[in-house]
């Protein structure tokens, strides 16, 4: 028995020891209740829309003010014509547009009946969906409010509209967001591994005595996740135009050259790890939890930033995988071209050349 105790105590201070298991231990369990308790949420809230009111009377102000007291909706720009929704939604600042026709409250009163129009970025069906289901209700009851005991009820039409997607596919969602995943697990994650590997075996010393600079011996690294994850973007967008219907609308050059791009700055972010890690388990494990969940959870993929805690928002900014899932749907759904997404482009092409700078700098240290 006192063996046993001895050796439970033996195995405590190795675990005290071992600042990364704790870190594991405590730290992430905290990590995870603050993501899965403020950032996963499938409720849409604070959404940027954007409002064309052609009438600019009693009725349309009262509605615009109730959507606006509402905590699913922020009004970011007030349109002018009609003209001015498609480059509204090709900022891609704003998820809806409420369209109030001209002379709206006349033909309301004389008529009993007047339609209004909401157009939602379909992109992303599930937020278009309820989006405009939350702007149907708060018309809805506006409506209700109106109607009071009339024996001839106000009835307000909402006539739906939806960008880029009008079947509604979830496809054209879950494309961008699987483009973002594999690139990120082949590229970051098996990069990483592949570097640690080498201290492991012993074998890295023998690289350390060779004449091949330490750029070369980083290049050399890169070079074969590069050409296996070109291969992976090809089969994805064969499989999204031919299996699942998603059509590339924008430039298929430009789409390449964007998926080339990323590519490059997850296996910059992989020879990142490996500099700061000596074992294989570490190095997944870091890029499983530090790359993989932020993807899934930050990326805008599966839960939309701006429900998020401001906090979490500013944190999303620092993963790639945001701008990429952007700068896909961007081109390959919307069909815009480089004009529109040369700040997304521009903060990937930022965050390859800083992470591969450190990269190349802590392998010459280990040279030394």
């Amino acid at each position: 028995m006192k063996q046993f105790l001895f050796f439970i105590q033996k195995e405590f201070y190795h675990l005290l020891r071992d600042k990364r298991t704790l870190f594991i231990l405590f730290g992430m369990p905290v990590v995870q209740i603050v993501i899965f308790g403020f950032a996963l949420t499938n409720e849409v809230k604070n959404s940027r829309i954007a409002i064309l009111d052609q009438s600019k009377d009693e009725v349309t102000t009262s509605i615009i003010q109730q959507l606006e007291a509402s905590q699913y909706f922020d009004i970011e720009k007030n349109l002018q014509s009609e003209a001015d929704i498609e480059p509204a939604f090709r900022e891609g600042k704003i998820k809806l547009v409420v369209v109030f026709p001209s002379q709206f409250q006349s033909t309301l009163l004389h008529t009993n009946s007047a339609p209004i129009q909401v157009i939602a970025d379909a992109t992303d069906p599930n937020v278009a969906n309820t989006l405009t289901n939350y702007a149907s209700a708060i018309i809805l009851d506006y409506q209700n409010n109106i109607r009071g005991n009339q024996d001839f009820p106000y009835t307000i039409q909402t006539e739906m509209r939806m960008l880029y997607n009008p079947q509604m596919k979830g496809s054209y969602n879950f494309v961008p967001g699987v483009m973002a995943m594999v690139l990120m697990l082949v590229c970051a994650m098996m990069t990483s591994i592949s570097i640690v590997r080498e201290k492991e075996i012993g074998t890295m010393e023998v690289i350390l005595v060779s004449p091949m600079v330490p750029l070369r011996v980083v290049i050399a690294k890169m070079v074969p996740y590069l050409l296996l994850s070109m291969i992976n973007i090809g089969s994805i967008l064969v499989l999204s135009v031919f299996a699942l219907d998603v059509p590339i609308q924008g430039s298929l050059l430009l789409l390449v050259f964007e998926c080339f791009l990323f590519t490059i700055t997850s296996l910059a972010l992989g020879l990142f790890i490996s500099s700061v890690t000596n074992s294989q388990q570490t190095a997944m494990l870091i890029s499983l939890m530090g790359m993989f969940l932020p993807t899934i959870m930050f990326s805008g993929f599966m839960f939309p930033v701006e429900n998020m805690p401001l906090p979490l928002q500013i944190i999303s900014n620092i993963v790639p995988a945001k701008w990429f899932y952007y700068i896909v749907k961007a081109v390959m759904i919307k069909g815009l071209g480089f004009f529109s997404i040369w700040k997304e482009t521009l903060i990937l092409a930022g965050m390859t050349t800083v992470l591969m700078l450190i990269s190349i700098k802590k392998f010459k240290t280990r040279l030394e």
